[in-house]
């Protein structure tokens, strides 16, 4: 993939958006939970990010956001879907994660979030008899 079929990204900036997000599919990581949600359409990948003050103090959360940032800017554009808007929710171990670490998280929460990760319920599927054996 060359560098001009990567997406580009945007800013999440207004509250509908984040709350759309978080009524949409979920992928936790020790360092973040992922929101997704599929806006059908062809727009830039969009990303929001959320630091709670359960999380620390402002200096704290700053430099959390500041890491995720840097993170999403390295993987997002290989990884993100175009049309899609995500939230990273900050998780207090986000502070003290190696780099490697984050970007590692990032990949396999999008990874799970479009369905190459964890077999959900939904995909399984039970025989007639509820899964007993013969």
């Amino acid at each position: 993939m060359s560098p001009a079929d990567l997406p580009t990204m945007d800013r999440l900036r207004k509250r509908r958006d984040f709350l759309a997000a978080a009524k949409a599919e979920k992928a936790g990581v020790a360092s973040f939970l992922l929101q997704g949600r599929d806006r059908r359409d062809e727009g830039d990948v969009r990303l929001g990010f959320t630091v709670t003050k359960k999380v620390g103090n402002a200096v704290v959360r700053n430099r959390i956001r500041r890491r995720m940032r840097e993170v999403a800017r390295a993987v997002m554009p290989a990884s993100g879907r175009t049309g899609y808007d995500y939230v990273m929710v900050a998780r207090p171990h986000a502070l003290h994660a190696a780099y490697p670490d984050l970007v590692r998280d990032l990949e396999r929460a999008i990874s799970r979030l479009h369905g190459g990760g964890r077999r959900r319920s939904d995909d399984i599927s039970a025989s007639a008899d509820g899964g007993r054996p013969a």
